[in-house]
């Protein structure tokens, strides 16, 4: 019993990091959108695209992400991503 208790926490535990992880929630929510730049969303990885954005900061850009812009809706409809997911994400598509 104690095996399968330590397995369902380790499973549990690296559900979690796995999630947080910004290639995970790219992957997971936003690469239909950022991969091909649909609706003038900045390509992941370009940072010819992402360089304004990154002028005006990370906080700027999470208020974005959370709120939407143009044809990106709030949260980029990941409505389970945490803030920190959502950042995350940023930080990978922006690099």
């Amino acid at each position: 019993m104690k095996k399968v208790l330590a397995f369902a926490a380790v499973a549990l535990l690296s559900t979690g990091v796995f999630a947080a992880d910004g290639e995970a929630v790219y992957n997971k929510a936003c690469v239909n959108c950022h991969a091909a730049g649909v609706a003038g969303a900045p390509k992941a990885h370009n940072a010819a695209e992402w360089a304004s954005r990154l002028e005006a900061g990370m906080d700027a850009m999470l208020a974005t992400s959370i709120s939407g812009k143009g044809a990106m809706p709030p949260r980029g409809l990941c409505m389970d991503c945490t803030d920190a997911e959502l950042k995350a994400a940023i930080e990978f598509m922006s690099k």
